[in-house]
């Protein structure tokens, strides 16, 4: 595509280069390594004067990969890119996005305001923790989402007597959407987090009794409130319990203890990186061809507002 640069951080090359391949474009030459003490050197080979640039890099820790990004967006700019889109498939530091409790900061805000000064123009996701992040940007932030590649795989096992589970309430707008395209029902979660990544199951609104559950999330972290969850609708009649999420962060013994628990299956997409022989049971889906068109349709100055439901 003439006037187009893909550029790969260090987080997640192998999304890159699968976004790349549905563009039918090859990943912009950098060097990206390392000086003797540590800190991140960046050097772009190709020449990007007036070009549009997509910078693909995840923000998930360690913190270097957020100082990537702000780097290689400050190497574009001063190397005169006419446009910097960074692609953040997986935009972390966002489960903190207000002040829920005296002296905490809100790094959903400080992140955005990271990349709006480091010479970002515009930001590509997938898939906010919530979707309020959006307005802590200066700059244009599309939000897209995971979910027709989800709902397919969903749709091709033919699960009967279907219920998609909230695993809170702030899910239940999407837990509302999947339900009405898959034609099951939905019940909500009611949790109480106890520690910050511990969640306590208080009460479940909806009919699970003898029916298949699909607990639908935005990421897994520490797994706990995705294993309380199936475990509290186990007992209370659910014939079976699989997960759903966009994002695989599968923190401390997430993998371990999914294993040993009873959900049948763990779909996840390939936002971050993860190999499945660490956990059988997970199933990683690919979003690149979303990725890809979205970022056709902004270079080509497209309409992209049907790719966001």
């Amino acid at each position: 595509m003439n006037g187009l640069k893909l550029i790969a951080g260090n987080s997640n090359r192998s999304l890159a280069e699968k976004i790349a391949a549905n563009l039918g474009v090859s990943l912009c030459e950098i060097d990206l390594d390392r000086f003797g003490d540590g800190e991140i050197r960046a050097k772009i080979n190709e020449n990007i004067r007036g070009v549009d640039v997509f910078i693909i890099q995840s923000t998930n820790p360690p913190a270097e990969n957020l100082m990537e990004l702000l780097i290689l967006n400050d190497t574009c700019f001063r190397a005169s890119a006419e446009r910097i889109t960074n692609v953040i498939p997986y935009y972390s530091y966002a489960r903190q996005d207000r002040k829920d409790q005296p002296r905490v900061p809100i790094t959903a805000k400080l992140v955005a305001k990271l990349v709006d000064v480091s010479g970002a123009n515009r930001v590509l996701t997938m898939d906010l923790h919530s979707a309020q992040i959006q307005g802590f940007f200066d700059i244009q932030a599309d939000n897209l989402f995971a979910a027709p590649v989800l709902l397919d795989y969903i749709k091709e096992k033919r699960i009967k007597d279907l219920t998609i589970v909230s695993p809170d309430v702030g899910g239940v707008k999407m837990g509302r959407a999947f339900a009405k395209r898959l034609n099951a029902e939905l019940a909500i979660v009611d949790k109480r987090r106890s520690e910050k990544d511990k969640t306590e199951v208080m009460n479940v609104i909806g009919d699970v009794s003898g029916r298949n559950i699909v607990i639908l999330d935005d990421m897994i972290s520490s797994g706990s409130t995705l294993l309380h969850a199936a475990g509290e609708l186990e007992r209370r009649g659910a014939s079976s319990v699989m997960a759903c999420a966009t994002h695989p962060v599968f923190s401390g013994d997430a993998c371990a203890n999914i294993m040993k628990s009873s959900l049948s299956e763990v779909i996840v997409t390939n936002t971050l990186p993860f190999d499945t022989n660490r956990c059988p049971k997970v199933k990683v889906l690919d979003v690149s061809g979303i990725l890809a068109e979205t970022i056709h349709r902004i270079h080509s100055n497209e309409s992209v507002s049907t790719l966001f439901v």
